[in-house]
């Protein structure tokens, strides 16, 4: 695919052979960070749309039994309901406390007999209600009950999701310029080492984009096998994760799956690395023939 005819032994240089695996390990990390940004995006979007605009009550039981949990539960459900701002507050019921319990306390663990408190799921039907006004109310009318307000929390979910990405970004920026400065090493050796065959070509008249492209096909190809070896370990990488969160995916591992859109841009990775490869090596040649006298 990249046989190419070389006046220049470039093939036989001992500093290109390692190029290869430094940009298979760069394309490695980077669609691994760019991946992991877009996983904990992707979780962090799907939580915001989720849970926006609605609240969580605990209701615990009381040590004796006295009231009730469920009457409890009905005390906090007229406070909900007589609350202006809120459209809907219900319990949740048996079967959903047991799937949410399920992951950490295993089957059963409604029926142990444990001290489990009820859950309403209240949505409010737009802007902001007094949540700590509404707190206040319902501690006075039932005792230990907790307001969990899912905005709070959300914006932290959301700060670090930007703050990852940023990362991921800053991971790229820094593996793109040691692959830049990889292929800048190998082709100022290359020119070194065969110093004597350029001069020759340049003063039998070759022009020095004939020597350049020469060094920017070699680099191609070696860019080109190392991007996709790095491709192939990422997806495996991926792969395992995404089989690993598939088998814990009642709530223990995030949802590692990647949209369709998501995937074509990680495949550009190695095809972005191989470009970038190819023009440095070829202004890094350029720049060097141009002091030749």
């Amino acid at each position: 695919m990249f046989r190419t005819h070389y006046d220049l032994p470039l093939q036989r240089d001992v500093t290109g052979r390692f190029l290869p695996w430094i940009i298979a390990l760069m394309v490695y990390l980077a669609i691994l960070a760019l991946a992991g940004s877009m996983v904990l995006s992707g979780m962090a979007q799907r939580w915001d749309r989720g849970l926006a605009g609605t609240l969580t009550i605990q209701v615990p039981p009381l040590p004796d039994g006295q009231p009730s949990l469920d009457a409890r539960v009905e005390s906090a459900l007229g406070v909900l309901r007589a609350t202006p701002g809120i459209s809907r507050a219900e319990p949740l019921k048996s079967e959903q406390m047991a799937g949410l319990l399920e992951p950490w306390l295993g089957d059963g663990a409604l029926s142990a007999g444990l001290p489990v408190p009820a859950l309403i799921d209240v949505t409010m039907s737009g802007g902001r209600i007094d949540v700590r006004g509404l707190a206040q109310r319902l501690k006075a009318a039932v005792p230990g009950a907790e307001v969990d307000d899912h905005a709070a929390w959300l914006k932290d979910v959301l700060t670090i999701a930007r703050a990852v990405e940023t990362v991921a970004l800053g991971v790229v920026a820094l593996v793109g310029g040691a692959a830049v400065a990889t292929v800048i090493f190998v082709s100022r050796a290359g020119l070194a080492i065969h110093g004597a065959v350029v001069e020759l070509l340049h003063v039998m008249g070759a022009p020095d984009r004939y020597v350049a492209r020469q060094f920017q096909s070699h680099v191609l190809g070696l860019a080109v096998r190392g991007g996709i070896a790095g491709t192939v370990l990422a997806a495996a990488t991926l792969f395992g994760l995404t089989r690993a969160s598939g088998e814990f995916s009642a709530g223990l591992m995030p949802d590692m799956s990647l949209t369709p859109l998501q995937f074509l841009s990680l495949a550009g990775v190695p095809l972005i690395a191989a470009l970038l490869a190819a023009v440095t090596a070829r202004l890094t040649v350029m720049r060097a023939l141009a002091r030749l006298p």
